[in-house]
C-alpha cells in the first residue's frame, strides 16, 4: 500500500507542473494567437549615412590684372553673372595713353624699316653692276634686319598696351553666383590687392563626405568573400538629408573616393554631385549623405519588434517550430534596414518568426500562428540607418 510520503511527492510534482505550465494550459484555454513572418531570402542594398559638407563645383576669385583706380562697380552683389561680364571698371585713361604711345613707336619703327629696305634694294642693284663694295651691301642688309626687329618689338609693345587697356575692365572668369564686393569705387587696386569678389558655381554642387578607413576596409572584405556584392555605378543611389532632417528631393551620383587616408582623422573623403536648380544647397552647408555601397543578395530580415534582448543585451528571436511550439533562439542582428533588422546568423529561410503577441508566450508554449500585417508599410529595403 502506498505510503503517505509517496502521495506527498506526487502532489509536489503536480503542483510544480501547474506553476510552470503556460497560462492557457492551466486554464484549459486554447493556444494564444501570435503574429508571425516567414523568413525569406531577398537582395537588400547596404547603404551608409555619412557626414558631409556642400561645396561649389567651380569657384573663382575676381582679381585685377593691372594697377589703377576703381571708377565703377558694375555687378549687383549676390546675383548670377556670366563668364565675360564686366564687374569693375578701372580708370582707362593711363592705358589709353600707353596705347597711343605704342602705336606711334610702331609707326616710327615701320618708317625706319621702310628706309632700310629701300637702301638694301639699292645696294643690291649697285652690287650687281659692281659699282659698290660687298661690305656696303652687308651693312644695308644688317640695318634692315635691325629695323625688322624694332618693328616686331614695337608691335609687341602695342599688343601689351592694348591688353592692359582691356584688363581695365575686370570681367567674370566663370559663370555663377557672385558674392559681396570687397572694394569700393575710388580704391587703388593692383594684382597684389587680392580678391575683389568671389564667384561660385552652385548648379550642380558637390557634397564632400567622409567614411572611416576601417568601415571601408570591412566593406571591401565583405565584397571579397561574397557576403556583399558591389552596386553597379549606374544603380548606386546617393541621397542627401539636410540639417533640419528633411530629405533633398533629387538624387545625385558618386564621383570618386580618395586614394589616400587622412593621417590625422583616419577618414577617406568621397565626393558626390547633386543638381541644385533652386539654389537650396549652399556652400558650407552640413548634410548627411546616404550612399549605396553594396548588395547582400540572400539576406534574411525581420521587423525590428521581432528582435528581443535578454538582460545581457543579446539578440533573440521567438521561432514557431513545426509543432506550433515556441523556441527562443539567439541570433546575430547585423544592421537596421528601414524598419527591419538584417539577421546575419542563426536564422534559416522558412523559419516562422514571432512579431506580435510576446506577452502571451514563453519558450515551449503552444501557439496559434497567424500571418502578421504591419500597421504601416515598411520602408524601402535600400533605406539603411546606421546602427550605434
Amino acid at each position: 500500500m502506498p505510503s503517505s510520503t509517496h502521495f506527498l511527492g506526487v502532489a509536489i510534482v503536480f503542483a510544480a507542473a501547474s506553476v510552470f505550465a503556460p497560462a492557457h494550459a492551466q486554464t484549459g484555454a486554447p493556444p494564444p494567437d501570435v503574429g508571425i513572418v516567414t523568413a525569406a531570402p531577398e537582395p537588400i542594398v547596404f547603404a551608409n549615412e555619412l557626414p558631409g559638407r556642400i561645396a561649389p563645383t567651380r569657384i573663382a576669385e575676381v582679381v585685377p590684372r593691372v594697377t589703377g583706380i576703381i571708377l565703377e562697380r558694375v555687378f549687383e552683389q549676390g546675383t548670377m553673372v556670366k563668364e565675360g561680364d564686366v564687374l569693375y571698371r578701372i580708370d582707362p585713361a593711363p592705358f589709353q595713353v600707353r596705347v597711343a604711345s605704342a602705336k606711334a613707336t610702331l609707326e616710327r619703327a615701320k618708317a625706319v624699316q621702310l628706309q632700310a629696305r629701300q637702301l638694301t634694294d639699292r645696294q643690291k642693284e649697285l652690287r650687281e653692276r659692281n659699282v659698290n663694295s660687298a661690305q656696303a651691301l652687308d651693312n644695308a642688309v644688317a640695318e634692315l634686319a635691325a629695323a625688322d626687329a624694332d618693328v616686331a618689338a614695337a608691335q609687341a609693345g602695342l599688343d601689351e598696351a592694348q591688353l592692359n587697356l582691356r584688363y581695365a575692365s575686370v570681367t567674370a572668369p566663370i559663370s555663377g553666383r557672385i558674392g559681396r564686393a570687397t572694394i569700393t569705387e575710388g580704391a587703388l587696386v593692383s594684382s597684389s590687392t587680392g580678391s575683389l569678389a568671389t564667384i561660385q558655381r552652385l548648379d550642380p554642387v558637390y557634397a564632400d563626405f567622409t567614411q572611416s578607413a576601417t568601415e571601408m576596409l570591412r566593406l571591401r572584405r565583405a565584397m571579397k568573400d561574397g557576403t556583399l556584392q558591389e552596386v553597379a555605378p549606374d544603380e548606386a543611389r546617393v541621397n542627401l538629408i539636410l540639417e533640419d532632417g528633411t530629405r533633398y528631393p533629387v538624387s545625385g551620383k558618386l564621383l570618386f573616393s580618395e586614394a589616400a587616408v587622412d593621417a590625422s582623422t583616419g577618414q577617406v573623403v568621397l565626393r558626390g554631385e547633386f543638381p541644385n536648380p533652386s539654389g537650396d544647397l549652399l556652400p558650407g552647408m552640413y548634410v548627411r549623405v546616404e550612399i549605396d555601397q553594396g548588395v547582400q543578395k540572400n539576406a534574411l530580415a525581420v521587423p525590428v519588434q521581432a528582435v528581443q534582448r535578454d538582460t545581457a543585451g543579446t539578440a533573440q528571436l521567438f521561432i514557431v517550430k513545426p509543432d506550433d511550439t515556441i523556441e527562443r533562439r539567439t541570433v546575430t542582428a547585423g544592421r537596421i534596414v528601414g524598419e527591419r533588422w538584417v539577421i546575419d546568423a542563426n536564422l534559416k529561410p522558412g523559419d516562422r518568426v514571432v512579431v506580435d503577441g510576446f506577452q502571451k508566450i514563453g519558450a515551449g508554449a503552444k501557439v496559434t500562428p497567424k500571418d502578421w500585417t504591419p500597421a504601416k508599410a515598411d520602408a524601402a529595403p535600400g533605406d539603411t540607418k546606421p546602427v550605434n
